[in-house]
């Protein structure tokens, strides 16, 4: 059903675009076949690997296959959208408006074109975003504290580890107070991705690199990754807390597990659990994948919820869609009952559609100021 699913917009394309072309059949045929294969990248992926979240196979096969699969699903929106203007003026017209060939020629190379911008913009080593995040009653000792939040790294074929070198030196060259990775480090097992998770044995931060699970990481043995990220240096909140410390004053940071324990059996996501013993008083910053549960992290007191998983909703447009599915939070700073939610568009993203279009991945450092 899932590959069925993904065979749709080729099948669209086929017949709305390509198939009325005055071209010879054995051509359009030929072309309908390309089209067909170009659909079916996932299941390739699930061929190479045994998972369609992890394609273990040559990243410019990975990067091709990104670019054909996106240009598809492009071009299946563009001629939708003419197919509904000429049914719109249908009634106008008093017949059905011809589609001229050489428009047809302009949505595939537009689309192609769109989806070469795309998968660039996907693929490349994020920029640096600033965020400035005040809390009531920061203590002075805290003011000015960096947090670097890393999201969504993806780490695979398609983001491998001379991709996560340069994106841990650009990150230590900040000098955080704190590296949190929010959830989704990996695509497939701990055995093939050994190499490109390696850098993030060389994060530094003053008070250390936290990391949480994100959904990907329940695909492939969530317990596996939890030790493995912990061999690699980094701390792992599981529905626990810490306490960071400047002097006197304090500050908790808690984690917690993700919704998708619930299809694996494992711990869901309990934030009660995670605060049990923190100090009083003290402003509490919560690392939780999905942004979905914003509201009740709100309620319990927490300052500061950082989040990613939503990888900023891909397409500049598309953010509604993605809203259903997180508790209407996309991309980005949210007030949410007093408490600032931030949704990262991710570090990287999942290399099953590497596609981003106004849509920026980013290296985020958060910097925490006393609200006036």
């Amino acid at each position: 059903m899932f590959h069925l699913v993904f065979a749709l917009p080729s099948l669209y394309v086929i017949g709305r675009t390509l198939w009325p072309l005055p071209w010879p059949s054995g051509v359009k045929l030929a072309a309908a076949i390309v089209v067909l294969l170009a659909s079916q990248y996932h299941l390739y992926s699930r061929w190479s690997s045994g998972s369609v979240f992890a394609a273990e196979m040559p990243r410019s096969a990975i990067i091709l296959f990104n670019w054909a699969f996106s240009a598809l699903l492009l071009l299946a929106l563009f001629q939708l959208l003419v197919d509904l203007g000429a049914l719109a003026l249908l009634p106008v017209l008093g017949r059905s408006m011809a589609i001229a060939p050489d428009l047809r020629y302009a949505l595939a190379a537009g689309a192609l074109l769109l989806a070469a911008i795309g998968v660039h913009a996907a693929i490349r080593i994020p920029p640096l975003r600033e965020v400035v995040v005040e809390i009531a009653d920061l203590p002075p000792a805290f003011e000015g504290y960096t947090v670097v939040q890393l999201t969504d790294l993806h780490l695979s074929r398609l983001f491998p580890g001379a991709w996560a070198e340069v994106v841990v030196g650009r990150t230590n060259a900040l000098g955080p107070d704190l590296v949190v990775v929010t959830g989704d480090l990996i695509d497939g097992s701990v055995a093939a991705r050994a190499r490109d998770i390696a850098p993030l044995a060389h994060l530094r931060a003053a008070d250390g690199v936290f990391v949480i699970p994100g959904n990907h990481e329940y695909f492939f043995d969530q317990q596996a990754w939890m030790r493995q990220f912990s061999r690699l240096g980094m701390t792992v909140l599981e529905n626990s807390h810490a306490v960071l410390a400047r002097g006197g004053a304090r500050m908790v940071l808690a984690g917690v597990t993700d919704l998708s324990a619930s299809e694996t059996g494992l711990p869901m996501p309990d934030l009660a659990l995670a605060l049990a013993g923190a100090p009083a008083n003290a402003p509490m910053i919560l690392l939780d994948h999905q942004p979905q549960n914003a509201r009740a992290a709100a309620s319990l007191g927490v300052a500061l919820q950082l989040s990613g998983h939503t990888h900023g909703g891909l397409v500049l447009g598309l953010g509604p869609v993605f809203a259903l599915a997180n508790g209407g939070y996309v991309s980005g700073r949210y007030d949410v009952q007093g408490m600032t939610l931030y949704v990262s568009n991710g570090t990287a993203l999942w290399g099953g559609l590497a596609l981003r279009l106004g849509v920026p991945s980013e290296l985020t450092r958060i910097t925490l100021r006393r609200k006036a």
